[in-house]
């Protein structure tokens, strides 16, 4: 059997592809040499208040991944070793579907004696709040946008019917049921079950509501930040620039999310440089250098905390080894 650090290398090689292919897209897009020329210009102190803000929202984010652990019982785990296993799932995030951020349900599980599938609900449930909170932060934009409804309406039912069926036993139970009696379910039928009685109260609605309202401000934090970068490329501060910024970002994490793609890459990027020069009227080389560096700022610079957490505590992508048990 592959050991855990083969495996995650292997996840990891489609998202280095696909970025060096969106990066060479973006700079052809707006012009290598216009971009070049607006890198060069642009004042880095705006970079920095995106970092601060990406910081904001990785806290509130972190705190919200705590909470949710927390209401599992899992109280044999320091704040410190939680943040490390919260930051050091940020590189799984580049894999396809962000499948990889299951290692952070085993790592939980070795770390804390917290039953995998409860672990793996942890994981959905961030995914599933995260969904909303950027749902809502959307919402005055798609108004103002009609031509993003399909899209908006279709993943706000997905999360929504997740919700309901996650709060109505009967419905769960009987879905559940239908997966053991289909030969090609039938493996995954008792974990999925297993999952849902040790894990649904975690969508119960005061949990919800507070895991929500955490992501709703930790995301707009990421959207005043990719306003200072937009600022910092010479576009005039404002009210609308704020809001085109929150809506813009929001909606690409939408779409990346649909998309499944590895970090969203490709999905993202398009969808944050094509709305910021139809709907917002933005320069196609100002479109595309925003986009390259609100990336940088967001998902790539998560990624770099989470392989710092890796070098400082390398038993995160090994961790059976470190216990001595075999892979």
């Amino acid at each position: 059997m592959k050991n855990t650090d083969d495996l995650t290398i292997n996840k990891f090689m489609p998202a280095l592809f696909l970025t060096i292919l969106v990066f060479i897209g973006l700079v052809l897009l707006g012009d290598i040499r216009q971009v070049g020329t607006l890198v060069s210009a642009f004042d880095w102190r705006y970079f920095a208040l995106a970092i601060v803000f990406t910081l904001f929202n990785y806290v509130l984010r972190f705190f919200k991944w705590h909470y949710y652990i927390r209401l599992l019982g899992v109280a044999n785990l320091s704040l410190y070793e939680s943040a490390k296993l919260f930051v050091g799932g940020f590189p799984l995030a580049v894999t396809p579907g962000k499948i990889g951020e299951v290692l952070k349900a085993l790592w939980l599980n070795q770390k804390s004696g917290l039953p995998l599938p409860q672990g793996v609900s942890v994981v959905v449930a961030e995914r599933l709040s995260d969904g909303l909170a950027v749902l809502g932060l959307s919402t005055l934009g798609v108004i103002s946008f009609p031509e993003y409804w399909l899209v908006f309406i279709s993943v706000l039912l997905l999360l929504v019917s997740l919700v309901v069926v996650s709060q109505v036993k009967p419905l769960a139970f009987w879905i559940l049921d239908r997966m053991a009696a289909l030969p090609v379910l039938k493996k995954i039928s008792s974990p999925a079950r297993e999952f849902y009685e040790g894990s649904n109260f975690l969508f119960k609605p005061r949990a919800l509501v507070i895991a929500v309202g955490i992501g709703l401000v930790s995301w707009l934090g990421e959207g005043i930040g990719f306003y200072f970068i937009l600022q910092g490329l010479g576009l005039p501060p404002g009210s609308h620039l704020a809001a085109l910024a929150v809506f813009v970002l929001s909606f690409s994490t939408i779409v990346g999310a649909v998309s499944t793609l590895p970090g969203g890459l490709g999905a993202i990027e398009a969808s944050i440089a094509g709305m910021l020069t139809l709907l917002g009227g933005v320069a196609s080389p100002v479109a595309a250098t925003a986009t390259l560096l609100v990336r940088l700022a967001t998902l790539w610079f998560g990624v770099l905390l989470g392989l710092l957490v890796w070098l400082i505590a390398p038993e995160l992508i090994g961790l059976r080894r470190s216990h001595g048990r075999p892979d």
